[in-house]
């Protein structure tokens, strides 16, 4: 069994990381989160130790070990721009981690983290869910056996959010990255996974909830869309109730992947245990797409 501890505890997608360390077997041993509404552990690991200031969490890892009883991971679910930071004390504290997306807002960080996980021999994951999906995992296969064809891609991936968004860190391009960073990085990773390196990106609006362009990849040109506003929702969408929709055509096809997103964490923590997860390098171009897409 192996132990992990938690940095961001409260927020959106930790629940998704505690369910994957107990489905894989594992113990969450404490977590840290500077809000203390995290009740959402007790359905999970109620016995973790639990802190809301950083200088504590870190006296008590440092306290297991030296005992020899240190945490094997540190998950890390933290605001984007706190990431590599937290990065480098998962390292230090002699664990390997597993950090969401994005791994760091800028292409450099990528180069410090390289050096530490060296020093320190310890491995970085980044959490790339999209991987796994069935359905883009066959659209690769698909574009894989076409060397030759060149692709056309349409995303348009809307997902509304209410005023808090734009007062919360989320709201703050030095601290999320932007709207391309925030709710776009995953898709760009995948498309970036299954069509190839970036030849060239454009960007024809970049707002705070909205942000449009062009990539062209070495197999494919990606037309993008991505948006906040509700009020951009197609209305079929939103006469059903929905809050959220998500399109991605190849050569006029739509790729069906609404579903199967649920066990996705836990398949990256089986994987990231198995030796298999997706490391720095992995991670730097999607890294390099948004920064390129966010306004300097």
């Amino acid at each position: 069994m192996k132990k992990f501890a938690l940095i961001g505890a409260a927020g959106y997608i930790a629940p998704r990381h505690m369910k994957a360390i107990k489905d894989t077997g594992n113990d969450l041993i404490a977590a840290l989160d500077p809000n203390d509404s995290v009740g959402i552990i007790d359905s999970y690991f109620p016995d973790a130790a639990f802190f809301t200031e950083f200088e504590r969490f870190d006296r008590h890892l440092d306290k297991l070990r030296r005992k020899g009883r240190g945490i094997d991971y540190l998950a890390i679910c933290s605001p984007n721009y706190l990431h590599d930071a937290h990065i480098r004390f998962g390292l230090r504290s002699g664990a390997d981690v597993i950090c969401e997306k994005p791994l760091v807002l800028n292409p450099w960080n990528i180069d410090g983290l390289r050096a530490i996980q060296e020093v320190t021999g310890k491995k970085i994951y980044n959490i790339l869910q999209l991987r796994l999906h069935e359905s883009i995992i066959e659209l690769k296969k698909k574009v894989d056996a076409l060397p030759g064809k060149r692709h056309k891609i349409k995303l348009h991936y809307m997902t509304s959010r209410g005023k808090w968004y734009h007062f919360s860190w989320k709201g703050n391009i030095s601290k999320s990255g932007g709207i391309a960073t925030n709710i776009g990085v995953h898709f760009f990773d995948m498309l970036n996974w299954i069509f190839g390196p970036v030849q060239s990106v454009e960007v024809d609006q970049h707002k705070e909830d909205f942000a449009s362009g062009r990539i062209q990849l070495a197999k494919g040109d990606v037309d993008w869309l991505l948006s906040i506003d509700y009020n951009q929702l197609p209305e079929k969408i939103k006469a059903e109730g929905q809050r959220t929709y998500r399109s991605i055509t190849v050569d006029g096809e739509e790729i069906e992947f609404s579903k199967g997103f649920t066990e996705l964490h836990t398949r990256s923590y089986e994987e990231i245990l198995k030796g298999n997860g997706f490391e720095l390098e992995e991670a730097l171009p999607s890294i390099e797409i948004v920064h390129q897409i966010r306004p300097k």
